[in-house]
């Protein structure tokens, strides 16, 4: 009699055809349509399960995992991972991985967006324009600041920083970074950057953007007190994660005009916004869409699946999943990088 196949569970609809990859290995349960899974849903989901795929969406730690002996492999998709304990999952012997690389060019590319759509007032104008306020040309309506020959500050010069890094050099824009280790030189001279330390990122940026990993130790690091040293000109860009900024500040900040304006991808509570942020013209707000091209969220859904695969011992690199998360919380196959 032939052994059962091992059991995954993909916790939300993906691409089919990408998935379709792991019905050759496995017996595969999907949750037809988008859901908020509660902590007992994802408990229960994983009580029978020996892999599983999860979005952002999905918390899978110490409690989920308790009723769950068979499970042996966790697959984020995401750079981020925050929903994960890894703690937890590698005291269980599971492993867990996440997809980086693959985002790393879309997302500085939505950085970027955001960064000129806060510093121009686009989404600002917009609205006044299908508001029926626009009444005719204006020399001095709706001014906004600068980016090329501007400072730029970036926070977390990981992979995505560095890619809003060289992406700056075409706006001959001067970048300051800090990071919780500095850069080698060679990578600091590609990236046209130079390392200060944070007091001085927030002091000299005209556009500051976050591209830092979130845990407890950065969680409001951007709260009142980092907010008060910027210029009043500056923009604050997020595309990390929420917790990061202290959204009350925040929105203090922007609407004395001690900060000129922000653009927000992430939020602490998502998916609702601090209502302070929805009254304010001066805060671009999207709905954590920077890895969102179609051919990104592929690449990321055709990573997560070959994890899958070899972390339960199937497939060419049975054993090997490409992109494990490091014991320590750190990407394993990049040691190093933020």
């Amino acid at each position: 009699m032939a052994e059962p196949r091992p059991r995954v569970w993909v916790a939300q609809p993906l691409f089919d055809d990408i998935v379709a990859r792991l019905h050759a290995h496995f017996d595969v349960v999907q949750v037809p349509a988008v859901v908020e899974h509660d902590a007992a849903a994802v408990a229960d989901a994983l009580r029978e399960a020996d892999g599983a795929l999860v979005t952002l969406n999905e918390r899978v730690g110490e409690a989920e995992i308790a009723g769950a002996p068979r499970l042996r492999a966790v697959a984020n998709l995401g750079v981020g991972y925050n929903n994960l304990d890894v703690a937890a999952l590698h005291a269980r012997g599971i492993v867990a991985t996440n997809t980086p690389d693959v985002l790393t060019e879309t997302t500085a590319d939505f950085g970027f967006a955001l960064m000129m759509a806060a510093a121009r007032r686009v989404t600002e104008a917009e609205r006044h324009l299908r508001a029926g306020r626009w009444q005719g040309w204006n020399f001095k309506g709706l001014l906004g600041a600068d980016l090329h020959g501007s400072t730029l500050g970036i926070l977390g010069m990981g992979r995505i920083g560095q890619g809003i890094a060289r992406r700056a050099a075409g706006f001959d824009m001067r970048v300051l970074y800090h990071n919780r280790s500095r850069l080698p030189a060679d990578v600091e001279r590609a990236c046209n950057a130079r390392y200060v330390d944070f007091d001085a990122l927030f002091a000299q940026a005209d556009h500051l953007v976050l591209v830092l990993p979130y845990s407890a130790a950065s969680h409001h690091i951007v709260d009142a007190a980092a907010l008060a040293r910027m210029q009043p000109t500056a923009t604050l860009t997020n595309i990390a994660r929420g917790g990061i900024v202290d959204e009350a500040a925040l929105a203090d900040a922007l609407a004395h005009g001690r900060l000129a304006s922000a653009a927000l991808d992430v939020f602490e509570g998502e998916p609702a916004v601090d209502p302070r942020l929805l009254a304010l013209d001066n805060v671009v707000l999207t709905p954590h869409i920077a890895s969102g091209s179609l051919a990104t969220r592929r690449a990321m859904v055709a990573l997560a699946v070959d994890n899958l695969i070899a972390a339960l011992g199937a497939g060419p690199d049975a054993g090997r999943p490409p992109t494990p998360i490091a014991p320590a919380g750190r990407d394993a196959k990049r040691p190093g990088t933020a």
